[in-house]
């Protein structure tokens, strides 16, 4: 079977086409990283315009490095939320006018889902069951994952995620858009330790987090002195070690409290370099290994949207009825959840 995944949800488009027979058969990626950056930050209109200008070209590079036609698509996933509302219905559109042109199904998918299983996409991808820290810019999550739809909650972000925190943080140093990446690249030129910033639940003794009180410790720091770009990284530095020292800690907490000995890190912090260190550090130390989906797949993406969609169906999933098609830019990931 061959699926067809469209991604909308924010400032990427994706398109990709995956084989349940030879994998992924190709995959494209438009960024519009270029158009917001004079911004400071997505702006949804632009958003929504830019996907309906990609998704069509997108979709025949796609054709063309699969060597295949829409003719022999056999169905289309598409993004359904969280995410843009305006982003997520050119989308979603687009995807089930191509399944009533061709008379094949259409099928919703949550985009936090394809964040989950996309690790499955890699060379060598972790068998079930595992633990699953989501870290995408919007949502910080441990999972206990025992197959394809069945989660299990164990703890997430009660304010700032991850990758939010990472974002806002960035603005208080002066940084542009988009922030995490850009954090990231200071704090490689600096040293954590010169400041001194709290590791926020790390002794909690659950699994969920908070990262808005370390947010405000760095905003406390920038206004209590002039920084130069000295300061500026080492403070970025302590930072990213702050919050991979925790998403390492709470990980490893998860997977010793369910006997695993797999953990599974998806969603676009997840490329992260220091958080990679310290997990693979912890991991060796517990006998425990790390699987990350391939660096080109942490963002969003089309191929996680076609694998998902793939995995559905061939569980049973009903697609959606022929010409009919709804988004859903506040979906809780709650509502795919229920134990393995």
């Amino acid at each position: 079977m061959k699926v067809l995944g469209i991604e909308s949800s924010c400032d990427e488009t994706g398109v990709a086409l995956y084989d349940t027979e030879r994998g992924l058969r190709g995959h494209a990626v438009h960024t519009q990283v270029t158009m917001h950056e004079a911004y400071g930050g997505v702006v949804p209109e632009l958003a929504s315009r830019d996907h309906i200008r990609r998704l069509v070209p997108l979709l025949r590079k796609v054709l063309e490095q699969a060597q295949t036609t829409l003719a022999e698509v056999d169905a289309v996933a598409y993004t359904a939320g969280p995410g843009l509302a305006g982003a997520l219905l050119v989308g979603a559109s687009f995807a089930a006018s191509l399944a009533v042109a061709r008379g094949i199904p259409a099928l919703p998918v949550h985009h936090l889902e394809g964040h989950l299983l996309s690790p499955l996409l890699s060379a060598d991808p972790p068998a079930f069951p595992f633990i699953a820290l989501l870290v995408s810019g919007g949502h910080t999550q441990l999972m206990r994952v025992t197959g394809v739809g069945a989660y299990e909650l164990l703890g997430e972000s009660l304010d700032d995620a991850a990758g939010e925190a990472f974002d806002k943080t960035a603005k208080l140093l002066g940084l542009g858009y988009p922030g995490g990446p850009q954090l990231a690249r200071l704090a490689a030129r600096g040293r954590p330790g010169r400041f001194k910033l709290p590791r926020p639940m790390l002794h909690s003794g659950d699994f969920d987090f908070s990262f808005s009180g370390l947010k405000t410790a760095v905003l406390t720091a920038v206004r209590k002195q002039t920084l130069d770009d000295a300061a500026r990284a080492d403070l970025a530095a302590e930072f990213q070690e702050a919050v991979s020292e925790v998403l390492a800690a709470k990980a490893m907490a998860a997977v010793r409290a369910s006997g695993m000995k797999r953990l599974v890190v998806a969603g676009g912090v997840g490329a992260n370099l220091r958080l990679r260190e310290q997990l693979n550090a912890a991991a060796a130390q517990a006998g425990v290994r790390v699987y990350y989906p391939e660096l080109e797949l942490c963002t969003d993406n089309g191929a996680m949207i076609a694998f998902c969609g793939a995995q559905r169906l061939l569980a049973g999933a009903e697609p959606a009825c022929s010409g009919v098609f709804s988004v859903r830019p506040r979906w809780p990931l709650q509502e795919l959840l229920q134990p393995g």
